[in-house]
């Protein structure tokens, strides 16, 4: 039997000061995903299949690829997001830090991978 009251036991479950902000960015990245995913889905999928110099000369153009970078970029930073809060929920510790770590550091490489591809194909 314990004698801990109520706030004892709750000490250091309480807030972190960072929900209402990490909330309001993934729905401004839901929402800016809702919007690129078609936008990329159209101009993608009409060079789908073509020669690759038909495809550098379609993503050479400005629009095609400021498309596929903000898909890309808004689309990683996403899945960041979303991929902390599910080991947030479910793990605990240093594997809990680690896989944090680990995930920022994939999602970073992964968008500038991306972005770099693009923008030598766009310059």
């Amino acid at each position: 039997m314990t004698y801990a009251t109520d706030r004892k036991r709750a000490v250091g479950l309480g807030s972190a000061k960072e929900g209402t902000h990490h909330f309001w960015s993934m729905q401004v990245s839901s929402i800016a995903l809702a919007l690129l995913i078609p936008l990329f889905v159209f101009t993608f999928g009409r060079i789908l299949g073509a020669p690759h110099d038909e495809v550098v000369a379609y993503f050479s153009r400005p629009f095609p690829a400021l498309v596929a970078a903000g898909t890309i970029a808004v689309g990683f930073m996403h899945f960041k997001n979303g991929v902390r809060v599910m080991i947030e929920d479910y793990t605990g510790g240093l594997t809990r830090t680690y896989l944090i770590i680990g995930t920022i550091i994939f999602s970073y490489a992964a968008a500038a991978t991306g972005l770099y591809a693009i923008a030598r194909i766009a310059l």
